[in-house]
């Protein structure tokens, strides 16, 4: 049986997404996965979003002896119940308005193969009564059709639901659940994946180093790789990634490591809601183009301060005009370290000391 990496060239496939990570919850997760793919049985996936459950799915297909056979997907939440059941199971024409034409299901479409079942736990309860008749006898029936179809159908789920509270609850039939749990493949989340991050940081930051046409990868800083691995990652490796690939796109000397980071994109001083601390800078209406000197805070009175506060005083003053430089030039470091004809590492220093970087806000 051929590799995956094989398969890939050989079908010329270009993978964007891959198998990366040297913690031991992450490699028994996909060492228990790879002992599934060769046997004929079903298999549910577990895992928060973004932990890469489509990726175990096509991992359980590629290694199994319906490599060649098709692969095919569908995300059960994404559709409105009540075409669920004609997504899964096909119809016949005319077995309802719209239905121009017969039509194969998924389950037909995925004969000889795998099926994919993402969000298995949106399921309608019909679809999953349903659901239990293709499984346990190997065929399905069309909307409108008097007579079943045989499939050949290896069938492959994922979802972030603990499915037997689902049961529990009367949300999910419980002899379903027992007819697709043969092998179950709980994916950990990255946050207790410990030493993957600075891989997949690595990984994805020379990505995109190379898409940006950058001639060499500089990496992070100590303090932007220490950000990373700090941060809790609710949304895993997909959020790491976009994370990591803003951040390189977004510096602006490749042969410097990256020192900033931004988990939130939405963080802004213009976000909807928020509050804007400076007013901008007047329009000039004599029609002069120079724009007008930005107003400066006020240093407090010399007769207000006395010697026993006198560094307070100089160290909150210094904060206050690195916090209003940074409001007025739109939180862009280059351009206030202009702004206060600073270079731009005097002023990454500066903000460093006061803590006013991402991540290193006072409480």
């Amino acid at each position: 049986m051929p590799s995956l990496g094989n398969l890939h060239q050989l079908f010329g496939v270009e993978r964007t997404q891959s198998f990366i990570g040297q913690s031991l919850a992450f490699l028994d997760a996909v060492e228990r996965a790879s002992r599934a793919a060769p046997l004929n049985r079903p298999v549910l996936v577990i895992g928060e979003r973004g932990t890469g459950k489509e990726l175990i799915a096509e991992r359980l297909h590629h290694l199994s002896s319906r490599w060649a056979g098709p692969l095919v997907t569908m995300n059960c939440a994404a559709l409105p119940e009540n075409l669920i059941e004609a997504e899964l199971f096909g119809h016949e024409a005319g077995a309802f308005t719209g239905a121009s034409k017969t039509r194969h299901g998924r389950f037909e479409e995925a004969d000889g193969g795998t099926l994919f079942l993402d969000e298995l736990a949106t399921l309608s309860s019909p679809a999953q009564d349903r659901l239990l008749r293709a499984v346990e006898y190997g065929e399905v029936t069309r909307i409108g059709a008097s007579k079943p179809v045989k499939v050949d159908v290896r069938i492959v789920a994922a979802t972030n639901e603990h499915l037997p509270r689902l049961v529990d609850q009367g949300k999910f039939r419980a002899d379903l659940l027992d007819r697709l749990c043969f092998e179950v493949v709980t994916l950990p989340p990255l946050r207790l994946r410990q030493g993957d991050v600075p891989l997949l940081a690595e990984h994805f930051g020379r990505r995109m180093a190379v898409e940006l046409d950058w001639p060499s990868w500089p990496g992070f800083t100590r303090q932007a790789m220490s950000e990373l691995e700090g941060y809790n990652w609710p949304g895993n490796v997909r959020e790491l990634r976009n994370v990591v690939e803003r951040a390189v796109y977004r510096w602006d000397d490749p042969e410097r490591p990256i020192d900033a980071i931004q988990f939130d994109p939405f963080s802004s001083p213009w976000a909807p809601g928020k509050t804007i601390v400076a007013d901008a800078p007047a329009r000039d209406v004599t029609g002069s183009e120079e724009e007008p000197t930005a107003p400066v805070p006020v240093a407090p009175a010399a007769g207000s301060v006395t010697t026993s506060d006198f560094r307070a005083a100089v160290t909150s003053y210094e904060r206050a005009l690195l916090e209003d430089a940074l409001a007025r030039n739109r939180y862009n470091q280059r351009a206030t370290a202009a702004a206060l004809n600073l270079s731009y590492d005097q002023l990454r220093h500066a903000l460093k000391r006061h803590k006013l970087l991402e991540g290193e806000q006072a409480a």
